[in-house]
């Protein structure tokens, strides 16, 4: 049996909480980077023998669009697949109930999911330092419980409850969309990695807005940290959802 992760995680955050869940488990990782715009994701089919862990961040409450086109496009085969999302101390709203539609949808037969909580990927001080110690041990305890799940062959057909609405949320729009500064020394780093393909190697100081969704790889990736997104607009941002985001949030386990 193998495990097959699949993760959108631009920043890092998302695959943080992959792993430690699939560590827990024991058994050979295939790593599949959703964030790579490279990959041939038709050609990508898993077996029902394998367990399959799709973990993407909650933007604005629902599934990134890059990210469910790209799960779209993979074959499962009723393969036993492990749900989660990931999001800054705010709320996920309908993340995993469209998760859930976008897995099944693609031949994955869900047996659990999990909400995790990382370090905000544009408004650093929000969950600042998750997933912390305290998240990894909830987060472990969660995946010796699925492995239980996997190991009870009757166990698996039971579905979990799965919170969120249909009709989903309407999508929020990108609006943050990094720019270079003097730091910049044109090294085509951001551009190779965006996901989405929206910085041109012939024009590396911005983005294509209509392309960007503000997922932040650039930022993290450039190597002279010379990419940064509008500070006062961040700041607005961040001001409107602090109370939001002001007390601590649980991971949860849904299974």
């Amino acid at each position: 049996m193998n495990i097959s992760q699949i993760t959108f995680s631009p920043t890092g955050g998302t695959d943080k909480v992959a792993e430690i869940i699939t560590k827990v488990w024991g058994m050979p990782v295939n790593k599949i980077d959703l964030s790579n715009a490279e990959t041939d994701y038709p050609s990508l089919d898993l077996d029902k023998t394998d367990i399959a862990v799709i973990a993407v961040p909650s933007y604005g409450g629902r599934v990134p669009d890059l990210a469910a086109q790209r799960i779209s496009n993979i074959h499962g085969k009723q393969t036993p697949c492990v749900i989660v999302c990931v999001y800054g101390n705010r709320a996920y709203e309908d993340t995993l109930i469209e998760l859930n539609d976008i897995a099944q949808k693609s031949g994955f037969k869900v047996i659990a999911a999990i909400s995790a909580i990382a370090e905000h990927s544009i408004m650093h001080q929000y969950a600042a330092g998750r997933p912390d110690t305290k998240d990894e041990s909830e987060l472990t305890g969660f995946a010796k419980k699925i492995l239980d799940k996997i190991n009870d062959n009757s166990g698996r057909s039971v579905t979990p409850q799965i919170p969120g609405n249909r009709p989903y949320k309407k999508s929020g729009g990108a609006g943050l969309v990094p720019k270079a500064n003097t730091y910049c020394t044109g090294c085509g780093l951001c551009a190779k990695q965006c996901p989405a393909k929206a910085i041109s190697t012939e024009n590396l100081k911005t983005a294509d807005s209509k392309k960007c969704i503000s997922c932040m790889r650039c930022v993290v990736k450039c190597p002279q940290s010379a990419r940064k997104v509008n500070g006062a607009l961040v700041s607005a941002a961040a001001l409107a959802i602090k109370k939001a985001c002001s007390t601590r949030k649980d991971n949860e386990l849904y299974i």
